[in-house]
């Protein structure tokens, strides 16, 4: 602390020289007016400023025992004082005191300044290591210099500011991903196509411009001769080198003959050193010889994906782990032992297992042990929900554990980080330095990946992760387990240890309930025991009973009755008044009734009034529990018809989930729920996922859903999740589920399918998205091309890449080792007869392929048809069709063939091979097959591509007597007997059809007379007639070697065709998303390179081809070369709907208008839930509205000029304006109690698309920031504190 004169200056009444003196501070500090007095026996002191009185009392200047501390004078503050407080002082006729100006002085080289370049090198001491001395410094190369956030995916650059450390900035490069090839320093000073080869000894310049002389590079001979007196060190060290020692004198007597006839190696050259003991060094260790490559490599095998056994117990497991890092008070089972085991290696694990069989086990594990290696972890989960309940469990648990959602971020400096997926992601491009310490991220509800909407995410995160984090997988039974571990272990180059188990802690019991009053509750069939077993017996007496009841109401109300299809309201409670009754006499309580309907849902609870399960006890409980979670609510909030309504049943202990229920209240519904004081909960198909919260009983009300286009059935994976909710682990031996049959029983194949059924596969949903491809063009060594390529879509053409790999290798080599072709002479348009050929069969393979898609084809292709067959077994042979099949996808026809007959007799032999050598005869179909003896016959079946032509010759032949003959002789009994007579009646007519046409038969034109329109048929046919043209005009067929030379030329297309394939799998344009990214972003394509390159080189080459303007180009989000410009800058801000949102941005809709119209626009990009199409509002709104549906217009027009498939109408119908009036009225203050009165839509989902807005009004914040728009920030900053308020923004039970 600073202590003051307390002297007042006084400066009226005094002499001048007094003023124009500074008084100096006082000597010591007894002489300053101040006190200090101790205070109490604390040990506190208080300074005392009150000068002293007129009559000259003072306080004693101090208690403290050795007087006041020193003292130092504040001259900054009585210059003020004396200087500038008191006007007065200043004279009126002196200016020497008055303030003076400093010219400023113009300093021209100031701006020729630069900041200076980062050190390159730093001096390093070398020390004794005993005595610690230095004893010397020497100059270390430093890496990495200059590297930033700004231009580096290095874990070397500099971490970014403390603001940015925990989600990261648009602006910076993310961290190279895990398993990508970093570019080497050889793949970086790869000369690039614009660059020269420079020779460093011959082509260096070493004069500077204007200069008369320069440095002299080549050494002088004179330089080189050694002064008088001295010893040259070359000449020393050359002398030494022969020297060798090691070998005895016998030895080199026995090889002497030899030694004498070997010339003497030659003296190495010297080597360029420092200093003698460093060249000495470099002598003594030599350099390691690299292996000898014996034959050609082969690829090796990888295995990424590894099952684990855990059929058998770990009976080491504490000896393997005598310290672990967290315990629990239960014995973990063997799968989870195993987990834990592979995670103590630093293992990336997949865990697979039924709900509730203990997979959180393994994540808490993960998270102790990165606590103790005092490294992060980071959970992830798909919804955000999931997301408050873990950071509650695992908050009790750890303690040190930090939460992040969209609207929430708690402890951000926690080793233990709870997230959703879409949060990581944008941590992952946003280059966040939270990933430089983390150890783990685990992915909870994996399954989920197959979300259309969401399930791009999770295949992002995987592919972006660096490659030191580990990664755990924890996911629902799924049957491609192993393929998908593979997948990820392939991308990140890390074996990913897979455990999957099928045991339930708590065997399932499924039951059939028929039952529809008291009278009838008794009506309970198992249909599926615990052991799996699927009883038919209890399936047809559930038939029987609801038979049975059904002729009962005929009997009573006549046989004209009509049958009810569906359950009225009392059918409904009835059902669920007598089954509620049955399971508490049975002690079955609680219930998950799963309902796959909100307003079902609200309905069956409502109706439940004469239902009571709670006692007085517990509803005591229960009420005050409800009142402390609505205690923070304002009144007006604690008196919503939905919170009152929620009180009552829940008093009775009846609860409702769904995602129209109050975030708060869902929270206190789950909270009692697992305390086991809501009996009966009426969900929806969301609460089966995510937290253990285990019920007596799972009750479906029906087995049907509907999946937003319609309703189909159940799907096995759906129905394992929900009813694992079934059976609570250490208190049920079974858990029962059971299935209502309300109407009718459901057909047994589908309740079969359904409970035992294969979980639905994990299949991926990647797509491409805008905020993927801007977040990557940033970058420039980031391709979206390798994105792509490590999808989980692109993985079954991608797994065996290093196998093409190697057989291009191999084939380049064959195709080296081949002889060239002879040419000369009558050869020299031999290679272009060649590819004649092989256009010739391909445009035929073409046509004939349409033909058998087509109408009018299969009508000409009918049986009796006579064709020409072509086949490695029959050359230009007649032949009838028998039968056509009826497989549209692989259509076969059986045909008889005409061929020579086999030489055992009575049967049909093969035909004759057809030559490796095509005449132009041959191939024009003039030539046809003529047996040479006797006459035989085949019945094949064949393909389209088999028929070379169809002939106008039809036979009325017997092909059903005929497939029964070839079916008969192919008994072992019947094989030797001779063909029938319809077989050999058919066989002679076609022989006297080859006969008869010498110049071959007239052929069906596919375009005349099969009427074929399409424009790839007509485009064949003329291609096919113009080679038939030029066929008779090449004079390769006349030479005598053109037989030999056509093989050699042939065998070499053939291998550069399989290698062009080859090299097509393994390059871009094989990716299956590639043209809808060349239609989203105008970028130059890939080249066709060669796939043996590295893939860091392909990366860095440039492609020069342009396309025509695409998405990103016209809107210039990109230029020409794709680099992201502003305007793709502030769409890399927005999360979802980039495009939409940044046009609003750019077109200035939203700065003109007011925060809460502007919030209330904003809403369509949120909004979920039907409205009105237009909600009555302000003419300002609805202007607003117009103009969103106008660029949405123009956006959508846009996409399918550039070849999208989205149509205008889906595009611009995904923005709802049914909330418009809604989120005005809230942002302008009304009570959420009167906007719940504006719509119909249910409370819960208005606070989640209010919630939503929230993040959509940052993106917004951080859109204008970036493009340097304050106004615009203003307003939404505005904006976001209008609607964050009272319920809607209540904070989460869980967080408190």
């Amino acid at each position: 602390m600073s202590w003051r004169r307390g002297e007042h200056f006084r400066g009226r009444g005094r002499p001048a020289a007094e003023m124009e003196r500074m008084k100096l501070p006082p000597r010591g500090p007894m002489e300053l007016p101040l006190s200090v007095l101790e205070v109490g026996c604390a040990g506190r002191f208080e300074l005392i400023t009150r000068p002293e009185g007129p009559d000259g009392d003072t306080f004693p200047l101090s208690t403290l025992p050795h007087g006041l501390p020193p003292c130092a004078m504040d001259l900054a503050s009585e210059l003020e004082r004396r200087l500038l407080a008191s006007p007065e002082w200043l004279p009126l006729h002196r200016v020497d005191r008055a303030p003076r100006v400093w010219p400023r002085e113009k300093d021209v080289w100031s701006l020729l300044e630069a900041a200076p370049t980062p050190m390159h090198s730093t001096l390093q001491t070398e020390r004794d290591p005993t005595t610690g001395r230095i004893l010397a410094f020497r100059e270390a190369p430093l890496d990495n210099m200059g590297l930033s956030a700004k231009n580096s995916l290095s874990f070397q650059r500099a971490p970014g500011p403390p603001a940015q450390a925990l989600r990261g900035s648009s602006t910076n490069y993310p961290f190279w991903p895990g398993g990508m090839d970093e570019p080497s320093m050889e793949q970086i000073s790869a000369k690039g196509h614009l660059e020269e080869e420079i020779d460093f000894e011959r082509d260096l310049l070493t004069a500077p411009p204007g200069w008369k002389k320069g440095v002299e590079f080549k050494p002088q001979a004179a330089a080189l001769q050694a002064s008088p007196g001295l010893l040259p060190l070359a000449g020393l060290l050359g002398a030494l080198d022969p020297f060798q020692l090691g070998g005895s004198s016998d030895e080199e007597e026995e090889k002497g003959g030899a030694k004498a006839e070997t010339p003497p190696a030659p003296t190495p050259a010297v080597q360029r050193a420092d200093s003698l003991e460093e060249l000495v060094l470099k002598e003594v260790t030599p350099e390691p010889s690299p292996p000898a490559q014996a034959g050609p490599p082969q690829p090796p095998k990888e295995q990424w994906a590894i099952p684990v056994d855990i059929s058998s117990p770990v009976d080491d497991f504490y000896k393997r782990i005598p310290d672990p890092a967290f315990r629990w008070p239960f014995e973990p089972d063997a799968f989870q032992k195993q987990a834990i085991l592979h995670l103590e290696q630093h293992d990336s694990v997949f865990v697979a297992a039924h709900t509730s069989a203990g997979k959180t086990v393994v994540a808490e594990y993960a998270i102790a042990l990165a606590q103790k290696h005092m490294t992060r972890t980071i959970y992830t989960s798909p919804i955000k929900a999931l997301s408050n309940q873990k950071f509650r469990d695992f908050k009790n648990t750890f303690g040190d554990v930090g939460l992040l959602t969209g609207d929430v971020q708690l402890h951000p400096d926690a080793s233990c980080l709870i997230m959703t997926t879409e949060i990581l992601r944008s941590m992952l491009y946003n280059g966040s330095d939270v990933l430089r310490d983390l150890e783990w991220v685990i992915f909870d509800e994996v399954h989920y990946i197959n979300d259309a909407e969401r399930g791009v995410v999770w295949e992002e995160v995987l592919i972006m992760l660096p490659e030191h984090v580990n990664i755990i997988l924890l996911s629902a039974t799924v049957p491609n387990t192993l393929e998908f571990a593979d997948w990820i272990g392939r991308i990140k180059r890390k074996r990913i240890y897979v455990i999957s188990t099928l045991r339930r802690p708590v065997p399932l019991e499924h039951h059939l309930y028929t039952g529809t009053s008291h009278k009838t509750q008794h009506e309970l069939f198992l249909l599926l025991d615990a052991r799996g077993a699927f009883l038919t017996k209890g399936y047809y007496a559930a038939v029987e009973a609801k038979k049975e009841r059904s002729s009962k109401h005929a009997q009573t109300f006549g046989a004209k009755q009509p049958t009810h299809t569906g359950t009225g309201p009392g059918q409904e409670k009835g059902v669920w008044l007598s089954l509620m009754d049955a399971l508490r006499k049975r002690d079955q309580l609680p219930v998950v009734a799963f309902t796959f309907s909100r307003a079902r849902c609200d309905d069956n609870a409502s109706a439940l009034t004469t239902l009571d399960l709670t006692s007085s006890a517990e509803k005591s409980q229960i009420h005050l529990f409800f009142q402390k979670c609505v205690s923070r609510l304002k009144g007006s909030d604690r008196q919503l018809p939905q919170v009152l309504h929620m009180v009552e049943l829940l008093k009775r202990g009846i609860g409702v989930h769904h995602s129209g229920i109050l975030p708060i209240l869902k929270e206190v519904v789950e909270m009692l729920f697992s305390k086991g004081l809501v009996k009966i909960l009426f969900a929806t198909e969301t609460f089966a996922m995510g937290v253990n919260m285990p019920a007596r009983t799972v009750v479906f009300d029906s087995v049907r859903k509907h999946d937003g286009s319609g309703f189909r059935d159940l799907l096995p994976g759906e129905y394992i999740q929900m009813a694992g909710r079934a059976g609570r682990r250490g208190l049920d031996t079974t858990g029962m589920v059971i299935v209502l049959c309300k109407t009718r029983v459901p057909e047994m194949a589908d309740l079969h399918r359904m409970m035992l059924g294969k979980p639905t596969q994990l299949q991926s949903q990647f797509r491409l998205t805008y905020t993927m491809i801007l977040n990557l063009l940033r970058v420039e060594a980031l391709r979206v091309e390798d994105m792509m390529k490590r999808s989980f879509s692109e993985f079954h053409s991608r797994k065996d890449s290093q196998a093409h790999e190697h057989a291009i290798a191999q084939l380049s080599r064959r195709l080296a080792a081949m002889e060239e072709v002879d040419t000369s002479g009558q050869l020299s348009d031999l290679p272009e007869y060649c590819r004649a050929v092989q256009e010739l069969r391909e445009t035929r393979r073409l046509i004939q392929r349409r033909l058998a898609e087509s109408a009018s084809g299969l009508k000409a292709l009918a049986p009796g048809r006579v064709v020409i067959v072509n086949n490695p077994a029959h050359r230009n042979a007649l032949g009838v069709i028998l039968q056509v099949s009826s497989d549209a996808a692989n259509r076969t026809f059986t045909t008889l063939v005409l061929c020579e007959k086999s030489p055992e007799g009575g049967g049909t032999g093969g035909g004759s091979p057809t030559p490796e050598v095509p005449f132009p005869d041959d191939l024009l179909l003039n030539k046809l097959f003529l047996p040479e003896g006797p006459c035989g016959h085949a019945v094949e079946q064949l393909g389209p591509c088999e028929l070379a032509a169809l002939t106008g010759k039809t036979l009325r032949v017997n092909a059903e007597r005929i497939l029964e003959d070839v079916k008969k002789r192919q008994m072992p009994r019947f094989r030797s007997d001779p063909p029938g007579p319809s077989a050999v009646q058919a066989a002679q007519e076609l022989l006297r059809l080859a006969e008869g046409g010498a110049g071959g038969l007239p052929r069906l034109d596919p375009v005349g007379a099969l009427q074929l329109k399409e424009l790839a048929v007509v485009e064949g046919v003329m291609r096919l007639r113009r080679l038939e043209e030029a066929l008779p005009g090449f004079q390769c067929v006349h030479s005598s070697r053109f037989p030999q030379q056509y093989v050699r030329q042939a065998e070499r297309l053939r291998l550069r065709a399989e290698l062009e394939h080859l090299r097509f799998l393994l390059s871009d344009q094989s990716l299956l998303l590639l043209p809808e990214y060349q239609q989203r972003v105008e970028v130059s394509p890939a080249p066709r390179r060669c796939p043996t390159a590295p893939r860091v080189q392909q990366r860095l080459q440039v492609s020069p081809a342009p396309h025509p303007p695409q998405v990103l180009r016209a809107l210039r989000y990109v230029d020409a070369g794709g680099a992201v410009q502003l305007a793709g800058r502030v769409a890399c801000e927005i999360s979802n709907h980039e495009l939409l949102l940044t046009e609003l941005v750019f077109d200035n809709l939203l700065t003109e208008l007011r925060p809460e119209e502007s919030v209330a626009l904003l809403s369509c990009l949120v909004c979920q839930s039907k409205g009105p199409a237009e909600p009555p509002g302000p003419s300002v709104l609805r202007k607003g509205m117009e103009r969103i549906r106008a660029v949405a217009e123009r956006i959508a027009l846009l996409q399918r000029e550039c070849g999208l498939r989205e149509s205008v109408e889906d595009f611009v119908a995904q923005y709802n304006f049914g909330l418009v009036e809604v989120v005005y009225e809230w942002a302008r203050g009304m009570p959420f109690a009167e906007i719940a009165r504006l719509t119909e839509v249910q409370e819960g989902i208005i606070v989640r698309c209010i919630q939503r807005l929230d993040e959509t009004c940052r993106d917004v914040r951080n859109a204008a920031r970036v493009i340097g728009e304050p106004t615009l920030h203003a307003k939404m900053e505005q904006a976001s504190n209008l609607i964050k308020r009272d319920i809607v923004f209540a904070a989460s039970l869980y967080t408190q």
